[in-house]
């Protein structure tokens, strides 16, 4: 049952369009188009345009609250972006500088500032590309330091260091506007004309030879660079390395040639440059399949012409080529870094055979046997102990080795060289200059050097026979080496004036062909067994 006290159903209160105190939502809720700018700037702060600004009406109602808080919102996001966007673009410039940096350093000598390797390619590949048809093209000077070894040498890496950033900059300042200036390694430079005829290529090399002859003054010291300069005009289509190897290959033409220093390149010498990489192939296989072998030439008393020792002269018996002497390939050897490999060959292979001809009954046991060391070899840390087991092992009295040393070995060495031939010296090896009158013949630096004799060349006594003059000079130069302690031998006697010369003067030792060309083993034997004295 219905409760009593509830009113009655009338269905009246139902009406959708009736709400209490008889109004509409419309009246109770009036539209507020502060709402849709909200909705709006919402979307475009979404979007991204934090510099949106929701204006706020004079009501300072809640809806004007949502808005002021909107718009600190904005700013805030708009000011961190701001910042955000301020170190990307500070970073991104940061990377891009660090990055032309990189570039820079991987493009530039690093002790010299001018160009390396890479960058000279890259200039000279942009130099072929745009030659045009008919026009002359790109020119490369390639350059060498003549005797830079021995500015490291004798004055030390950090003097050869303040050289080489002088050449550097004279040639940076006489190469000429659009030319590139690059090092290479070492003490070798170039310079790209990027443009260039073969007059003008010769003009600009010639320029570059007279810049870099100049002295050069570092503190105390005084330097006096030397250059050789190979010249290449590129040809249509052709590459940048092919372009560099042909100047390189002049360049080493130039320094071969001591009276012209600066020769451009020809087809010729890059045969040449093949016949030389193919004969340092054939050298290495030499000592291992026994094409070496040695002749041994006389030195004699020349009061007597006693033999009083032989020095061992190494040939190649080449298999296409002939019998080879020392200047046809020592040179490469030195070049190549055969030449320890070699000059060891000989050390054991004289020893030997000396170690047979003591066995002889007439062998006198006072022969020395003098042998050439390459200055190189001076640089072996291992050196005095293979000459120490080498004589050892050949049954040799270390007095019956000479070594002959050439004079610049002497005075350029180093501390290594210099421990070398003291520790020969106590070895009990005798040294001798080789050459002397060739290199420095100073007087004064022999009373410091380990050595016990000194080998004049043969230059110095090529004209006594005719030349009073050169006759007295000769005298004194051999009354200066007994001052100083030391025995004289001469070499190159071809003349029984010169021998009579010679010992007129009072000089004890000699060789030369006058006495005997160098000869074999065999006929060294012939001789000690004859003991016959050679001409004199």
């Amino acid at each position: 049952m219905p409760d009593a006290a509830a009113p009655a159903d009338t269905g009246q209160d139902r009406s959708p369009n009736t709400v209490t105190g008889g109004t509409t939502p419309e009246d109770a809720f009036p539209e507020d188009d502060r709402l849709s700018q909200v909705v709006e700037g919402i979307i475009r702060i979404a979007s991204g345009k934090l510099d949106t600004h929701i204006p706020v009406s004079k009501a300072r109602d809640q809806v004007d609250a949502v808005i002021t808080g909107i718009n600190l919102l904005a700013g805030e996001l708009n000011e961190v972006y701001a910042d955000f966007e301020e170190r990307v673009e500070t970073r991104t410039r940061e990377l891009s500088e660090a990055h032309e940096q990189m570039q820079q350093m991987a493009m530039t000598d690093p002790l010299t500032g001018v160009c390396n390797r890479p960058a000279l390619l890259q200039a000279l590949d942009g130099a072929v590309s745009s030659r045009l048809d008919g026009e002359p093209g790109p020119a490369v000077l390639m350059m060498d330091l003549d005797g830079f070894k021995d500015i490291n040498d004798s004055y030390g890496h950090r003097v050869g260091d303040l050289v080489l950033i002088e050449i550097a900059a004279r040639l940076a300042g006489a190469a000429g506007d659009g030319s590139v200036v690059a090092r290479l390694g070492g003490d070798e430079f170039a310079v790209l004309l990027p443009i260039s005829t073969s007059r003008q290529s010769q003009t600009a090399a010639m320029h570059l030879m007279e810049t870099l002859k100049q002295r050069i003054r570092l503190d105390d010291l005084e330097v006096w660079p030397r250059a050789s300069i190979g010249i290449h005009l590129a040809a249509p289509k052709e590459s940048a390395s092919d372009i560099l190897l042909r100047a390189d290959t002049a360049m080493y033409v130039a320094k071969d040639d001591a009276q012209h220093r600066i020769k451009t390149f020809e087809p010729v010498m890059l045969y040449k440059r093949q016949l030389r990489r193919e004969m340092a192939a054939e050298l290495r296989q030499a000592v291992a399949q026994n094409q070496l072998l040695l002749e041994y030439q006389p030195v004699v008393e020349l009061a007597t012409g006693h033999l009083q020792g032989v020095e061992a002269l190494v040939r190649w018996n080449h298999p296409t080529r002939g019998l080879l002497k020392p200047d046809a390939f020592i040179p490469l050897a030195e070049e190549t870094g055969l030449i320890e490999e070699i000059s060891r060959w000989v050390l054991r292979a004289a020893l030997d055979q000396l170690a047979c001809w003591r066995l002889l009954p007439a062998q006198p046991e006072q022969l020395k046997l003098q042998i050439n060391l390459a200055a190189a070899e001076l640089q072996s840390m291992d050196l005095v102990d293979y000459v120490r087991r080498t004589l050892r092992d050949s049954g040799i009295p270390a007095a019956s080795l000479v070594l002959e040393i050439t004079e610049t070995a002497f005075v350029t060495g180093g501390e290594v060289e210099t421990y070398s031939l003291k520790s020969l010296q106590a070895l009990g090896v005798g040294l001798e200059i080789d050459d002397f009158g060739t290199g420095y013949s100073s007087i004064s630096y022999l009373r410091r050097l380990p050595v016990d004799t000194v080998k004049v060349d043969r230059s110095l006594i090529a004209d006594i026979d005719d030349d009073d003059g050169q006759l007295r000079f000769v005298e004194a130069v051999h009354r200066l080496i007994h001052a100083a302690g030391m025995e004289a031998v001469f070499e190159g006697i071809e003349t029984a004036e010169q021998a009579w010369q010679l010992r007129k003067m009072g000089c004890c030792s000699g060789q030369g062909y006058y006495f005997s060309r160098p000869i074999t083993a065999a006929q060294v034997t012939a001789l000690l067994e004859e003991g016959r004295p050679l001409p004199a």
